[in-house]
């Protein structure tokens, strides 16, 4: 099964896949992307200003034709359309380099259409804040379907460029929702609101927002303290056992990708070994970590390795990757599974041509990553499959 190829870089055609799981109208797609063409032979870094330019124009009327029903009480129609517009606001975002022009504000404009489409189309989705240290961490809370009384609820966690509104439009939330389980996405510092509008860079040692994450679902009166899972995608492959291994108290866990040793993988890519995930990589990546120069975001990566980590695991773990994965080797799938000695129910899925999700975290068709995952929380935290 192949990734949508539209442009001649993998890069942009991975936001672009990103996209259309998402929400995206194919024919909007083709908007967007025809005038983008010739741009993207410049290779992946040259043109992003165009891609921004052309998808902002598509949101920007998506926006007028919202505020257009909204006149008229139409408030779902209004409602996709907002949502549209956001996701094409916050993917144009995502391609840019860090402090280009607009960025900040097109992201500002991604999260609040995120929620006021899903409020329109009349989608239980909650924004709420995690108190972390001193500040708090941004999260979108999705209710279980069908439970009374505390519900199981599983924790998601982004990779190193994805945000908490591309974790619900993966669609994995409402596969648990309907499981009987609720779910928070949560933009963890390195990521979405975390690093754009309170400078919280990444660390490798997830634990330091896994616990208080954990602490602030066992305090709430609709989450059973019990059946607390986390799951992550791409870098969340990392942070997600990481978490898993020195917090406990979570129920079982399951990634979206392996990240086994994303500190390797980083030595591999100044060799351009694997694809990059986004434009303008290296920058991106000093952004994340905060980092001054390539030498000191080295030295803050240098933790992100699961080496030593995998064996802490006690709970069920599931491990998941595709086949192809042209961003992380599948080889970083069977190390994490292969030292998951002492957990109590392992799981590697490998995703294959034979269903589809053979790209980095099922860029290609995210559907049999979602149901796989759910399924997984529905058994190991006591949800439906029915």
């Amino acid at each position: 099964m192949a990734m949508f190829d539209y442009f001649p870089n993998y890069v942009w055609n991975l936001s672009v896949s990103i996209a259309m799981a998402s929400g995206a109208e194919l024919g909007e797609i083709m908007d967007m992307c025809q005038p983008l063409l010739a741009k993207a032979e410049g290779g992946e870094d040259a043109g992003t200003p165009d891609f921004m330019r052309e998808w902002m124009k598509m949101a920007d009327k998506l926006v007028e034709l919202a505020e257009e029903d909204e006149a008229k009480g139409r408030l779902l129609s209004a409602g996709p359309k907002l949502q549209r517009a956001a996701l094409y606001y916050l993917t144009a975002e995502r391609m840019q380099a860090h402090g280009s022009e607009n960025r900040l504000e097109t992201f500002k404009k991604g999260i609040a259409f995120f929620l006021k489409g899903t409020k329109f189309s009349g989608e239980d989705v909650t924004r709420v804040e995690v108190p972390y240290g001193d500040t708090t961490l941004a999260a979108i809370f999705t209710p279980a379907i069908g439970v009374e009384g505390p519900a199981p609820t599983v924790v998601y966690l982004n990779g190193l460029d994805s945000n908490k509104e591309l974790l619900y439009w993966s669609r994995l939330p409402q596969e648990l929702a309907k499981r009987g389980i609720a779910s928070l996405c949560v933009d963890q510092p390195g990521t979405g609101e975390s690093l754009r509008l309170q400078d919280l860079p990444a660390t490798w040692k997830a634990e330091d927002y896994g616990t208080p994450i954990f602490d602030y679902l066992a305090a709430r009166d609709d989450v059973d303290e019990k059946r607390i899972g986390i799951t992550g995608i791409s870098l969340g492959g990392f942070y997600v056992p990481r978490i898993a291994a020195n917090e406990p108290r979570y129920a079982s866990g399951a990634v979206w990708g392996a990240n086994h040793n994303w500190a390797e993988v980083q030595q591999k890519r100044l060799k351009r070994e694997g694809e990059n995930p986004v434009p303008h990589y290296w920058q991106h990546v000093r952004w994340v970590f905060g980092a001054t120069d390539m030498d000191d975001f080295f030295a803050k990566a240098e933790g992100m390795t699961l080496n030593g980590q995998m064996e802490k695991i006690k709970m069920p773990f599931l491990v998941t990757h595709g086949a192809h994965d042209r961003q992380i080797n599948l080889d970083y799938a069977h190390q994490s599974y292969d030292q998951l000695t002492n957990s109590v129910q392992r799981k590697l899925k490998i995703f294959t041509e034979r269903e589809g999700g053979v790209e980095h975290v099922g860029a290609d068709n995210m559907s049999f990553g979602r149901g796989y995952i759910a399924d997984w929380f529905a058994e190991t935290l006591g949800g439906r499959l029915e």
